[in-house]
């Protein structure tokens, strides 16, 4: 079989390089880049941006042109080399594994080692400048690169795999990551760092860890004013739950600085609950009571039954002071 001319060999074997050191790096780079600084260029109209940004969304796409890209590298750059030892000594096997063999640190340096430290240390300015080229890529792989990202989804879904959680996980370690590097160049005070820091660490955590019991005696609809101050002032609150009747279930709340300017002698008049589901999130049950003004929350199961529950206070002395 008559080989290829040299320089189209050495063309090849340049080629084969180049995309190993490409995908290579911009896989470090796309894992080790700021998803924020992609998210502002994006906002600013920069098209690679958008691109990088919608592939950081579909993780699962990106890996699959990746490794598509990594393994034509790696057949280009065994072929070339295969070729040149034959175009040069000729087709002597133990010529052909001793180049190879002698060729694999050059090709371990050069298309994986130095390009993934370069991505490493500058993961935003050359994914930046890398990008463009890199979406081109992705449209040409994506015939095979979507069949590969089905075939992802599917085992995830019978794996039972969250892959949401893990982009989620991912995302708020780089959050925290800014604001650290924010606090380090005196762009955050202590007291906001602290603040984020504690934010971070209830984001996740579920309405049903922080509510309170559903209370079994205390205050009831029709009770006299004067014993629900006394109620009040004995546990220091700000605001009661009201008990349709006694041991019944929970029929609104009443605040403690109205059972002291209402002039009626009983307690009638009770606040509607808004009501938070069991699995919100901190967060967002903190955004939904400040929203709505309100300093008490209703917990409700899947059922739509009240489990518990939420004071504002709750939510805000993690945030404040730590858990």
């Amino acid at each position: 079989m008559n080989e290829p001319p040299l320089l189209v060999i050495l063309l090849l074997l340049a080629c084969g390089m180049f995309l190993s050191a490409f995908f290579s790096g911009s896989e470090t780079g796309f894992y080790r880049a700021t998803r924020i600084r992609f998210v502002l260029d994006a906002l600013g109209g920069n098209l690679v941006a958008r691109g990088l940004h919608l592939l950081g969304n579909h993780p699962p796409l990106f890996v699959a042109t990746t490794l598509i890209g990594n393994n034509l590298a790696n057949y280009t750059t065994s072929a070339a080399i295969v070729m040149l030892t034959r175009s040069v000594a000729g087709e002597h096997s133990l010529t052909e594994l001793l180049v190879t063999v002698a060729m694999s640190p050059v090709v371990f340096v050069y298309g994986e080692l130095l390009p993934k430290n370069l991505f490493f240390h500058a993961p935003n300015l050359l994914l930046r400048r890398a990008g463009g080229l890199f979406l081109v890529f992705t449209c040409l792989f994506l015939p095979v690169s979507a069949v590969l990202y089905w075939l992802g989804r599917m085992l995830e879904g019978m794996l039972g795999q969250t892959p949401l959680r893990l982009r989620l996980a991912l995302a708020r370690q780089e959050l925290q990551e800014v604001m650290h590097e924010g606090r380090e160049a005196g762009l955050l005070k202590p007291v906001q760092y602290n603040l984020a820091q504690n934010l971070f660490s209830v984001a996740s955590r579920e309405v049903s860890q922080i509510c309170g019991p559903l209370p079994r005696d205390g205050v009831v609809r029709g009770s006299p004013v004067g014993a629900a101050q006394r109620i009040a002032q004995r546990q220091a609150a700000s605001v009661l739950p009201v008990l349709e009747r006694k041991n019944g279930p929970v029929a609104g709340y009443v605040r403690t600085v109205d059972l002291y300017l209402q002039s009626e002698p009983l307690v009638e008049r009770v606040r509607p609950l808004i009501t938070v589901r069991a699995n919100d999130s901190h967060v967002s049950a903190l955004i939904r009571l400040r929203g709505a003004g309100e300093p008490l929350a209703a917990v409700l199961d899947d059922r739509d039954v009240m489990i518990g529950l939420l004071s504002i206070e709750q939510l805000t002395r993690p945030v404040l002071h730590g858990t």
